[in-house]
């Protein structure tokens, strides 16, 4: 037990530490972006689940990769928020509480936004390479999925657990994550388990980026 107790140390305590004392000082007022995405998320699943509102979700916020590449790219923002109609929608609103919510602390409002958008957009492009590839090609996609409607928090989700993970030393957590997403695409192979790699691939880019200039700096 203590050895588990000193693992978990090591892994998580700068997190862990990096993040409690906003929370316990501000408590809210730490997460107001995180809040506000919850928010909006939980309005947009409202929205879409309504006659009167499916359409207008649809038209602002669904990603197809049918569509034109400018389309998806200005609707890519926004899809991030809407939850994909497929799943419960409490599965969303967690992920987006837990993981944003530390992300925000610990690498502040706009590089977790960025960070976040630079993992939805990976998949969003991810999926016209795939289709284009073809399903013969072992990172390809069907033709049939050029149709499927591709929303949803999850590849910024996983993008940001593995950033933060990084950034943080918790080395094994952005590999347990790494290795999830490669499972899932094993045993699915579908659009989304093949997006979250593609995310998971450029913020890997990112962290490497993060890195280098980080030792320019310590070398200058």
């Amino acid at each position: 037990m203590n050895r588990l107790a000193r693992w978990a140390r090591a892994e998580w305590g700068l997190l862990y530490v990096t993040v409690r004392e906003p929370l316990l000082k501000r408590r809210r007022r730490a997460i107001p972006m995180t809040i506000g995405a919850v928010l909006l998320t939980a309005v947009l699943q409202f929205v879409q689940n309504q006659s009167w509102g499916y359409q207008f979700v649809q038209d602002t916020g669904a990603v197809r990769a049918v569509d034109p590449l400018w389309l998806a790219l200005l609707r890519t923002p926004l899809s991030l928020f809407v939850p994909a109609l497929d799943l419960p929608v409490w599965g969303a609103l967690a992920q987006i509480l837990f993981v944003f919510g530390i992300a925000e602390i610990a690498l502040g409002r706009w590089r977790t936004l960025v960070i976040a958008y630079a993992a939805t957009l990976a998949g969003t492009l991810y999926a016209r390479l795939g289709i284009w590839l073809g399903f013969d090609n072992p990172f390809g996609l069907p033709s049939s999925d050029r149709l499927v409607v591709d929303t949803g928090p999850s590849a910024a989700v996983v993008g940001l657990a593995v950033f933060v993970a990084w950034r943080y030393g918790a080395y094994a957590t952005a590999l347990a994550v790494t290795g999830a997403m490669a499972i899932e695409v094993m045993l699915k192979g579908n659009l989304a388990g093949k997006e979250h790699l593609a995310a998971i691939i450029a913020v890997g880019l990112l962290c490497l980026a993060s890195a280098l200039r980080h030792r320019r700096r310590g070398v200058r």
